[in-house]
């Protein structure tokens, strides 16, 4: 028998260690209940492999643009565009790099956006952490966002062109999505309707496609691909109007960026078009929510109506259905530990705005 070669003891450990380390991770993401051993482990190492996959493809001979990009990796997040992507692999045979590739894709297309929605917010903070933009400039933002979209259509290549068209029709989702937002709702318009089409754009649709990628790349049955799809549409729409209230209910220093971005940049939210239907909202919300607003103490004055407004609760209510649906798009699946998983993040979303 061939002894190891040097070193594979310790990068064994290595590997063992950021492993386990995934796993202490997993456990603590908000909203995923994984209760089978063998599932937790498996996403785990999934998503420790989808890391490394992360800060490999973002390297750069430039060091500004190695920089840039690794900025926003280094500074974590959910990954639930990827977790979702390996969840949805559990219910086709095949696990393999395919499916590692897809999560990979799906979470640089999605850190690529963060990049230009920072630049469009004016933002000052992303995770936590100093914005690209804010540390850097709006050009060196954007062209990090381009450099990340770049290689997500290069990391999808490899997976054939139904996968690339998939990815093609999905920034095309994107894009509408903001400029829907841009524009804003045209003469006759419902607003209501006209911003959960923008969420269902900006933000279902890039979760739809991490669940499409994931039963696709595992072989998994035409009905479960197109019902992961759908459970990802709605769940990414509900994940939006969860962070619009709890952006209004919620302080900064728990959210890991500057409270009232929307309001400051004149950008309605559903807990704010709702509140504006409503013929009892105090006039002065009414007056605040006319436009930008660009005073730390008018922002907070109008966080303090919103949160005492009906339309808070309202937004509450759309919650809830979008959340019901999406958990009824799950009956098409299997009972399995990860259509149980699933189930636990559409539960958490009504119950974290609480």
């Amino acid at each position: 028998m061939s002894s190891p070669p040097p070193g594979a003891g310790a990068a064994a450990a290595r590997d063992g260690a950021a492993r386990d380390g995934a796993v202490e991770d997993l456990r603590a993401t908000v909203g995923l209940q994984i209760e089978d051993e063998e599932l937790l482990r498996a996403v785990a190492g999934g998503l420790a492999d989808v890391e490394a996959m992360l800060r490999d493809v973002v390297k750069s001979d430039v060091q500004a643009v190695h920089d840039a990009a690794l900025h926003l990796v280094e500074a974590g997040g959910k990954r639930f565009r990827p977790l979702f992507t390996l969840l949805s692999a559990q219910f086709g045979p095949k696990q393999g790099e395919h499916v590692l590739i897809a999560a990979a894709a799906v979470e640089l297309v999605h850190l690529a956006t963060l990049y230009h929605d920072d630049v469009m917010d004016e933002a000052t903070m992303r995770r936590g952490a100093e914005s690209v933009n804010a540390r850097w400039d709006n050009t060196v933002a954007i062209l990090t966002g381009d450099f990340l979209f770049a290689h997500a259509s290069r990391l999808v290549a490899d997976l054939g062109t139904d996968a690339a068209r998939i990815i093609a029709e999905t920034f095309g989702e994107l894009v509408t999505g903001q400029m829907r937002e841009t524009v804003g709702p045209g003469p006759g318009d419902d607003p209501v309707e006209h911003y959960l089409t923008v969420i269902a754009q900006k933000t279902g649709s890039l979760i739809a496609t991490s669940g499409r990628f994931g039963g696709m790349m595992s072989g998994a049955p035409e009905e479960y691909i197109q019902a992961l799809c759908r459970f990802g549409e709605l769940i990414g729409t509900a994940f939006q109007i969860s962070d619009d209230i709890i952006d209004i209910a919620s302080p900064s220093d728990e959210l890991g960026k500057v409270q009232g971005t929307d309001l400051r940049e004149g950008v309605r939210t559903l807990p704010m078009l709702y509140a504006l239907a409503d013929p009892a909202t105090d006039p002065r919300l009414v007056e605040l929510l006319a436009g930008p607003i660009t005073e730390d103490a008018l922002v907070e004055e109008a966080l303090e109506l919103l949160r005492s407004s009906h339309g808070l609760e309202r937004a509450r209510v759309t919650l809830s259905d979008y959340a019901s649906r999406a958990r009824a798009e799950l009956a098409a699946l299997p009972a399995s530990p990860a259509r149980d998983a699933c189930e636990s993040v559409a539960d958490y979303l009504v119950a974290r705005t609480h």
